[in-house]
């Protein structure tokens, strides 16, 4: 179950945390991999050796989501190079983190500009590939934050919530073209993000969680890796959580 031998992948910010992790997951299941990042070449290459270690085909691939023109030059390179895009993971994101009166312009422009227009620009340039050969996964990684809302957290959870928005109605739009777009919402996962947390905030927050404890990024590649697959093919315009029970 859940192979996906033949297909072609592209993780965006797959160099660390859930974005390696499901670069490493879906290769396991037979894809091959184009592993983007943004700047950390060291960390993307390693993913790509990993994989090709194992007997899988990887390759790196650097461009900023945030900047559209680069999105379409890359993206339709690797339609170019390999004849197709079967499935996208618009994981690649940032946060930062202020109440809303000490939310500076720059850092809302930014903070949006990766994490709601990159992943709408992706979705944009795979789907010209997907729509020509009438099939194709979408997968957008929001967070349990754009569901429940955050104190100190206004801008990325409107972003996050933004992709929930954006799954549906490209779901509505592509269905017809055998397309299928679907969210996961992480909940508290071991990553860069939430390793500057101290171990009393871990223990509270902990205490929050039905399941008592933090994720791994394996959990929610595990969840992507299930809606990218044949057995998935029914599911379309559905937000998986991956959160432990934080939000039910």
């Amino acid at each position: 179950m859940f192979r996906l031998d033949g297909k072609l992948a592209l993780v965006t910010g797959g160099s660390r945390g859930i974005g390696r992790a499901t670069a490493l997951a879906l290769a396991r299941q037979g894809a091959a991999v184009v592993v983007n990042y943004a700047s950390n070449q060291t960390a993307a290459h390693s993913v790509v050796e990993e994989i090709r270690a194992a007997g899988g085909t990887a390759e790196s691939l650097m461009f900023d989501v945030s900047d559209s023109a680069q999105v379409d030059d890359a993206i339709g390179d690797v339609v170019k190079r390999q004849g197709k895009l079967d499935i996208l993971v618009a994981n690649a994101g940032i946060a930062i983190d202020g109440l809303l009166l000490r939310l500076k312009d720059d850092d809302l422009d930014r903070l949006m500009a990766v994490n709601l227009r990159g992943p709408l620009a992706c979705a944009r340039a795979a789907m010209k590939s997907m729509v020509r050969a009438r099939q194709g996964r979408i997968v957008f990684i929001s967070s349990v934050i754009g569901e429940i809302g955050n104190a100190g957290q206004a801008a990325y959870a409107s972003s996050k919530a933004g992709l929930l928005g954006l799954c549906k109605t490209l779901a509505r739009e592509y269905g017809s073209r055998g397309i299928t777009v679907n969210a996961v919402a992480p909940g508290l996962i071991d990553t860069d993000m939430t390793s500057r947390l101290d171990e009393p905030a871990r223990k509270t927050i902990s205490g929050t969680i039905p399941l008592g404890h933090f994720g791994k990024p394996e959990d929610v590649a595990a969840a992507v890796v299930y809606l990218v697959s044949d057995e998935a093919a029914y599911v379309t315009g559905h937000t998986l959580r991956v959160n432990g029970g934080m939000y039910v």
